[in-house]
């Protein structure tokens, strides 16, 4: 798909990963809806920068737990750029609870992971799908992880919403063909996350000594692939793992 001129929501946009994948985007010459749960300082900022770099770029508020506020946020999309194209779903959150600590998974935690990290890409590939098969074309990439693969990662709950994530982009592929390909991510260990900062340099150094390329994913070398899915029209129902060749531990 030629990416010129189309028009993308990167839900979370405003994240650090979601900053990337916008900009990524922006660069690739596509309009974009800079998705924001809550404060809006950030997405407004990340909205001006993509504006610099020659593209139009707007701030929009949405709970992606609540198809109504995904409605909305579509919406508003259409309205600015006349359409929507692309749908990056990074919208995401995760606490840390050991997996052994079955006590300190609560239901409560469950169900908020769940309902944000896999609920959430739900509502919102539902929300856009119309609009998309009604243009003809579209692209669909959703954000995993390397704990939807393996059991690994900052908790159970974290690691099976990812893990739904990755089955989702399968059926939606489906549900979707052929005017929308539907693909995902799923980052390995990776460098300048909240979860990575919190780790020692130690433990840090461990984790990235086993991979092949000795070294942790980048921010930019996953925006790079969502770019990449966006313009193959030959790959749907497909997952990428990047993780730097992590075959060990």
């Amino acid at each position: 798909m030629e990416l010129k001129g189309c028009a993308a929501i990167v839900t979370g946009g405003s994240g650090g990963l979601g900053q990337r994948i916008c900009r990524a985007l922006a660069l690739a010459g596509v309009n974009v809806a800079v998705n924001y749960a809550a404060s809006n300082v950030r997405a407004k900022r990340v909205a001006a920068e993509l504006a610099r770099l020659g593209t139009r770029a707007i701030a929009v508020k949405a709970d992606v737990t609540d198809p109504d506020s995904v409605a909305r946020m579509v919406e508003q999309a259409k309205a600015e750029f006349g359409r929507v194209d692309i749908l990056v779903n990074d919208a995401a959150i995760n606490q840390s609870v050991p997996y052994a600590d079955l006590d300190g998974m609560t239901h409560e935690l469950w169900n908020h992971i769940l309902a944000t990290n896999l609920t959430g890409t739900f509502n919102c590939i539902k929300a856009v799908a119309p609009v998309m098969k009604a243009q003809g074309q579209g692209r669909i990439v959703n954000i995993s992880s390397g704990a939807g693969v393996f059991p690994r990662g900052s908790s159970i709950a974290y690691a099976v919403s990812k893990a739904g994530v990755i089955h989702l982009t399968k059926c939606m592929a489906v549900a979707l063909a052929p005017a929308v390909a539907v693909n995902c991510v799923a980052p390995g260990f990776m460098e300048g996350t909240r979860m990575t900062s919190n780790l020692s340099p130690d433990y840090a150094s461990k984790v990235t000594g086993y991979t092949l390329l000795g070294r942790p994913v980048s921010k930019d070398d996953v925006a790079d692939q969502v770019v990449l899915f966006c313009r193959s029209d030959s790959m749907t129902g497909q997952t990428v793992v990047m993780d730097c060749g992590r075959l060990g531990s």
